[in-house]
């Protein structure tokens, strides 16, 4: 490394910069702009139901549609609202549903986790519930905190499975969630924030009820 120094490098082209600033018509539209444009699309349910079966076979390509300002805004909010998951408000409308007998339990054991689980009612997953461990439930989780999506799975379902303690049958290693922070409540407020972020405030959600009507044809950036 030594004297060696970073460059930093954008990832939005020089052409489709140019793009978007001749579609729009605005020549002071930026990357980091279409940054937040394109991250708010690629979150858009209606954008992922509409290319589906494209998204599983090629890189995804880029509507350019009226509303880019909603976007880049919806984008901005939802960018900063993950970027900083750890410092948002965990989220009020789960309940702690706790076993009388836990109180006499030191915190640090009352909020140990082993391995998170949804319930079972009739062999179907309820979603809206989280056995969080032997003492403690949490229920009246919100279904559209499931839309924040890590991949193939919501960021919760990540979550509950890697907040669980294990040991590595090849190396012994053991994976222990609750070393990772001094504060004990540290995991069970780390998904409620997680649920805080996907659930969002209200005016993320609004520019990506609709795609709109495209001004131009998907393209590829």
């Amino acid at each position: 490394m030594g004297n060696e120094r970073c460059e930093r490098v954008d990832n939005i082209t020089n052409a489709a910069l140019i793009g978007h600033r001749a579609v729009y018509n605005n020549p002071n539209t930026v990357k980091g702009e279409i940054f937040y444009y394109i991250y708010s699309i690629l979150r858009s349910p209606e954008y992922r139901n509409l290319f589906t079966s494209d998204l599983k076979k090629s890189l995804p390509c880029i509507p350019k549609v009226q509303n880019f300002y909603g976007f880049v805004e919806a984008g901005r909010k939802s960018t900063d609202l993950h970027l900083n998951h750890e410092k948002v408000e965990p989220y009020g409308g789960i309940l702690e549903e706790v076993k009388p007998r836990s109180l006499e339990i030191p915190l640090r054991e009352l909020y140990r986790v082993a391995k998170m689980e949804f319930p079972r009612v009739k062999g179907k997953v309820g979603r809206s519930t989280i056995i969080y461990n032997t003492w403690i439930t949490l229920p009246n989780i919100p279904e559209e905190a499931y839309r924040y999506q890590l991949g193939a799975r919501s960021a919760i379902e990540w979550i509950i499975d890697r907040c669980q303690f294990k040991t590595d049958k090849a190396s012994g290693i053991v994976n222990d969630p609750n070393d990772w922070a001094d504060n004990p409540r540290y995991i069970i407020d780390l998904l409620k924030r997680i649920v805080t972020d996907g659930h969002g405030p209200r005016d993320i959600a609004v520019p990506q009820q609709a795609l709109g009507r495209k001004i131009a044809v998907k393209e590829a950036l």
